[in-house]
């Protein structure tokens, strides 16, 4: 296979205040025996592709150097985005700069994979329709009804419906009729059909790209030209669009770890019953010990200069909290 791994990395991880900061996100805390979800992504994706073209901003740019410089690899380029204008001007930016004919394999990379055996044969299977022309999209097979993810209706290789974060009641359903996925975000394609693609749906992105793109200085995008980019998710823009789709169903151990209840629940499910040592969850960025009596559920982040306390069910709330210190202009989402 010959494919270049399009890794997005331009996410801040809002919803992991205080461990996730804009001068280091989550995909690049090393919470994995030393390892951050960046490097297990690069090293996962090492053996399947030829390059990698991240995409990210300007402050996080020298935190993905550092670990394409310790592993020794140097088929790296970089397109530096100056304004977030989601994923799917993140993907079409970075397709500007290849051929029509290249095949890439485009991945967030702050999600956790447990199955690598699984994975590649997912991905060899999505390389060998993207060859035919189709815009593939990686689906996990689901284990329980998660209410945090966006779902894949399928029949096969063919894509039905897509379905947003359900209620617990539908995503129950959803795993009872077998006839859904998780939508893990992993697509494979031809540059040229998913421009084609764009072309067709959603225009203005194309040709605000374009613009934006012929106004690169070592492949930074001016701020100015980033605006004027429309902010969508690739899904809205072409994915539930698209008559080219297809999916590739993968049995594999995943989660977006895009909150702190998903970290919960992912070490949870990690260990065995027997080891998960309470009813609350601890990070501890620092020294001090820590103690809870009495309450159940609680998550508590535990760094330099914040403590973070928030009932479990409540995580995702998290967001906010960030997002109203950002507008406050507060040195702790730096």
């Amino acid at each position: 296979m010959e494919i270049i791994n399009i890794l997005l990395s331009g996410g801040i991880g809002s919803r992991l205040w205080p461990l996730s900061r804009k001068s280091c996100p989550k995909q690049y805390l090393t919470l994995f025996e030393g390892k951050s979800l960046f490097e297990l992504t690069v090293e996962r994706n090492q053996a399947l592709t030829n390059r990698t073209l991240v995409v990210g901003n300007q402050s996080t740019k020298h935190l993905s150097k550092q670990i394409f410089d310790s592993k020794g690899m140097d088929q790296v380029s970089f397109v530096t985005e100056t304004e977030p204008r989601n994923t799917a001007a993140a993907i079409c930016l970075a397709c500007l700069g290849l051929n029509p004919t290249d095949i890439v394999l485009v991945c967030p990379s702050d999600h956790m994979i447990g199955d690598e055996k699984a994975y590649l044969q997912a991905v060899s299977k999505a390389y060998q329709l993207a060859c035919k022309g189709f815009i593939v999209t990686i689906g996990v097979q689901p284990n329980y009804p998660e209410t945090g993810y966006g779902y894949i209706q399928y029949k096969g290789n063919d894509v039905l419906s897509f379905r947003e974060k359900p209620t617990l009641e539908t995503a129950s359903h959803f795993i009872e009729s077998g006839d859904y996925l998780w939508n893990a975000g992993i697509f494979c394609f031809q540059v040229g059909v998913f421009l084609s693609e764009l072309e067709t749906y959603e225009p203005e992105i194309l040709h605000a790209s374009k613009e934006a793109w012929n106004k690169q200085i070592d492949h930074i995008i001016p701020a100015a030209y980033m605006k004027q980019i429309p902010s969508k998710s690739v899904d809205y823009a072409v994915m539930e669009k698209s008559r080219r789709l297809q999916v590739v169903a993968a049995e594999m151990a995943w989660s977006d770890l895009g909150s702190f209840d998903a970290m919960w629940d992912y070490q949870d499910r990690m260990v065995s019953k027997d080891e998960v040592a309470n009813s609350n969850f601890v990070i501890s960025q620092t020294k001090k010990h820590v103690e809870i009596i009495g309450v159940d559920n609680l998550i508590v982040v535990e760094t330099e200069d914040t403590i973070l306390v928030v009932p479990r069910y409540q995580s995702q709330a998290v967001k906010e909290v960030y997002e109203r210190l950002a507008i406050e202009k507060s040195t702790l989402v730096d």
